[in-house]
């Protein structure tokens, strides 16, 4: 992959790799080192012509985490504070501080493959076709999982709704 495709790759889609990847296993670190580690493997081995980037770093992604999850055997803690915000007001930044930790702790409780299908619908703006491709599952099993998440995740932040 040539220096000028792999930096305007980085600028469009590096902030979406590392988000998707954090989501997934819930550490910063791990998520910047994954992240790096995608566009490594992109500098290496993807060529000019392929169709579709985005798709092909979030497969890369994706299976990186995975081979990592498996080597360490450890189940995505979601344990780190999401990435700082913008400069907003004090008050702004607790309370959506809160949801977000409501949000985390929700999407805790999903199984893996329901929580990273959300996280691609909502958190990355990718089709169920998107979806499908990058997880090797079925369109039908991918909007399946997707209602199924949203139904768990509703049902929780409602028998949860005071908690902070």
């Amino acid at each position: 992959m040539e220096n000028d495709l792999l930096r305007q790759a980085y600028e469009r889609y590096g902030r979406e790799i590392y988000l998707y990847l954090y989501a997934l296993c819930g550490n910063r670190t791990d998520a910047e080192d994954l992240t790096q580690d995608t566009f490594m493997k992109a500098l290496l081995s993807l060529n000019n012509e392929h169709p579709n980037v985005r798709a092909w770093l979030y497969t890369v992604a994706r299976n990186l985490f995975l081979d990592r999850a498996r080597r360490a055997s450890f189940e995505s803690p979601m344990g780190d504070d999401p990435p700082p915000a913008e400069t907003e007001a004090p008050d702004e930044i607790l309370q959506k501080k809160q949801t977000n930790q409501r949000l985390m702790r929700a999407l805790e409780k999903l199984d893996a493959r329901k929580r990273e299908v959300i996280v691609l619908q909502y958190f990355s703006s990718m089709s169920v076709k998107q979806i499908a491709a990058v997880t090797g599952l079925s369109q039908e099993n991918v909007r399946v999982l997707a209602y199924r998440a949203k139904k768990d995740l509703k049902k929780y932040l409602e028998e949860n709704e005071n908690e902070i």
